[in-house]
């Protein structure tokens, strides 16, 4: 295959998105950033130094499947094919117990976080299947969440539970087509949506306490070098955690 790599990186406008599309355009990748706002994915495109000819900015709600089909075809027709997609949008809900939590903070959430996810996914393997050569990868941003939940967050951890199944589903279904699929899970980025963190962290026990975070770069490089693997080699599951953080032996 000739030219730079094609890369889809959703939830681009910010954190970690932003950090991942920098890197990878760094890397030599043609970029389709894709997210809510257009006026974030401008000022990604801007930071990056991302040249008009190899990016596309793609206002999309991956919670809304027919945007999500939409934004595949465009990438389609700007660029003919796609190497890797990161599935990075996600959202969480305001901190509160189980019981509390309304319809809509649920459906935000789990729309976002699971559907969205699903429909880029479903996209990407349709699309990785009928191309020539077929084939590419699939990126998942999962979180330590899917392993260990923090108190008051059913929705977000639910949600991210869900992202680790979705994963294993298509690294399954993909392999006949060269499709690779992985996760990355991250803990403690220090990006907006990490802000609050600033004036500590519930623990397991109910106290508040202050948490270490690390550079969201780690993270951008991170996913730069799962991006960059042969297909047929996978990295199925990644953490990237600040060390101190209070997750092994959380509780």
């Amino acid at each position: 295959m000739n030219g730079p790599r094609i890369a889809l990186i959703t939830g681009a406008g910010s954190g970690v998105g932003r950090a991942t599309a920098k890197t990878m355009w760094e890397a030599g990748y043609s970029l389709i950033l894709a997210g809510r706002r257009e006026d974030k994915l401008r000022e990604t495109q801007s930071e990056a130094g991302v040249g008009e000819d190899r990016a596309l900015i793609a206002p999309t709600d991956v919670a809304d499947r027919r945007a999500v089909s939409e934004l595949f075809a465009a990438a389609v027709e700007r660029f003919g094919r796609l190497d890797v997609l990161f599935n990075n949008a996600g959202v969480n809900a305001q901190r509160t117990v189980i019981e509390e939590y309304d319809e809509d903070d649920w459906q935000r959430v789990m729309q976002i976080n699971v559907s969205g996810t699903f429909w880029c996914t479903q996209e990407a393997i349709k699309l990785m299947k009928a191309q020539d050569p077929p084939g590419g990868r699939i990126i998942n941003n999962g979180s330590l969440s899917a392993h260990m939940p923090r108190p008051q967050s059913a929705p977000y951890v639910a949600s991210k539970h869900a992202v680790s199944g979705l994963t294993k589903c298509a690294a399954l279904e993909g392999r006949a087509f060269n499709i690779a699929c992985g996760q990355i899970d991250i803990g403690n980025a220090s990006t907006d949506m990490t802000s609050h963190m600033q004036a500590g962290t519930m623990q397991a026990d109910g106290s508040i306490r202050d948490e270490p975070t690390i550079n969201v770069q780690h993270v951008a490089d991170a996913v730069l070098y799962m991006a960059n693997l042969p297909l047929n080699a996978n990295v199925l599951s990644l953490t990237v955690m600040a060390t101190q953080m209070p997750f092994v032996g959380r509780g």
